[in-house]
């Protein structure tokens, strides 16, 4: 394995987890400032869906390349591995409803209340994963990119 390649898994999930929190934060920015903003719509259509592609293609990514690996170098992590997984479905189902949501137009107060169920539980979420797997991430050998491991972002 090259040295070179190899990645410090948990400081790489800290960093998804900040870029992710950024995009709910300019999401919200976009939604704030939507009447003031002559294409408001299309642009808060566009920050939310770019904000549900990433958060899935984060953890799709995970669920694809890191857990399996995660996994295999640490069976006793397979119920919080799980946990993460159901998390991961949870969300993909509340994305899609976001997803929906804006590009039906709803108004702001609608895509809010979207915006705050995903948050709450993106931040449940990466909570709960980093107390769980940051310490077993950080031994990781794991010859990926991070793209492949964490994700588009």
């Amino acid at each position: 394995m090259d040295a070179a390649r190899l990645h410090a898994w948990d400081q790489e999930l800290r960093d998804a987890h900040t870029r992710l929190r950024a995009a709910l934060a300019a999401t919200r920015e976009a939604l704030a400032g939507g009447e003031e903003a002559p294409d408001a719509a299309r642009e808060l259509t566009l920050f939310c869906i770019g904000f549900c592609a990433a958060l899935d293609g984060h953890h799709l990514s995970e669920d694809r390349t890191l857990f399996p690996a995660l996994r295999a170098e640490h069976p006793e992590l397979g119920d919080v591995i799980d946990t993460l997984m159901q998390d991961h479905s949870m969300l993909a189902h509340l994305l899609s409803a976001l997803r929906r949501a804006a590009e039906r137009d709803e108004d702001p107060t609608s895509i809010e209340r979207h915006l705050d169920g995903i948050g709450a539980i993106m931040e449940s979420h990466f909570r709960f994963e980093e107390r769980e797997i940051l310490v077993p991430l950080r031994a990781l050998a794991l010859d990926r990119d991070v793209v492949d491991v964490l994700g588009p972002f």
